[in-house]
């Protein structure tokens, strides 16, 4: 899927992100899907994951699963 695909969804970043950073955007999806795209490729590709996989995403980030 493309944000092509996607007309009058609104993206949004982390305020901790700094202006013309590589980052990722966010947009919450019909049905409470999430999807992900590069700021830097607004018109390419876009992942899309269900409620339940962006839950378990985002408590990963906060257990620190990621982390280097």
């Amino acid at each position: 899927m493309n944000s092509t695909d996607l007309p009058g969804v609104g993206w949004w970043k982390s305020t901790r992100s700094a202006n013309n950073c590589a980052c990722v955007e966010i947009a919450v999806l019909p049905g409470g899907q999430v999807g992900v795209r590069d700021s830097k490729n607004q018109e390419g590709p876009v992942l899309v994951f269900t409620p339940v996989e962006w839950d378990a995403f985002i408590g990963g980030v906060k257990d620190g699963e990621f982390d280097i």
